[in-house]
């Protein structure tokens, strides 16, 4: 059973919220065109890297430790420009200790120019980089997904 279940813009079936609004970084991280995925632990399916911000913590302080802690790479928080807020109410992560929370997610970008060596983190299960044409054909987690076609569309000069 998975830890974690993720709904986005899904009345019907995603359940009513139990605790505030979560603060969440998460961060578009490319090479050469690719995006990069971790396929998460916790439910079993591809997401950003990134995660929830911690009470003392900015957005930005927030995806620089979560790409150490995540990835094993120490980047300068200079070397990541904010994107964009998503915070629509639907963006839901129902967990199975019970709590539901609303996610509010600030992403990051950060553009590598070549891959780097990661280290997997007992998050995750694999770390890959991702073409445009193969994002169709694995499972990202609903609350990334538009994340991640809104990246693609806005850079499809650059692919």
């Amino acid at each position: 059973m998975a830890i974690v279940t993720f709904y986005n813009c899904d009345p019907k079936d995603a359940p009513k919220t139990t605790m505030p609004a979560h603060l969440g970084a998460n961060a578009i991280i490319t090479c050469r065109g690719r995006l990069l995925l971790e396929k998460r632990r916790d439910s079993d399916i591809w997401g950003l890297v990134g995660g929830g911000c911690k009470k003392t913590e900015t957005g930005l302080q927030a995806i620089v430790r979560e790409t150490y802690e995540e990835l094993g790479l120490r980047i300068p928080k200079e070397r990541f420009q904010k994107l964009a807020v998503y915070d629509n109410p639907g963006r839901i992560a129902a967990f199975r200790d019970g709590s539901i929370w609303r996610m509010v997610i600030v992403v990051y970008g950060l553009d590598l120019p070549e891959e780097p060596q990661m280290r997997i983190s007992s998050e995750s299960k694999e770390l890959r980089f991702f073409s445009r044409e193969e994002i169709p054909n694995i499972e990202i987690a609903v609350t990334h997904r538009d994340i991640v076609e809104d990246w693609f569309v806005s850079h499809l000069d650059l692919l």
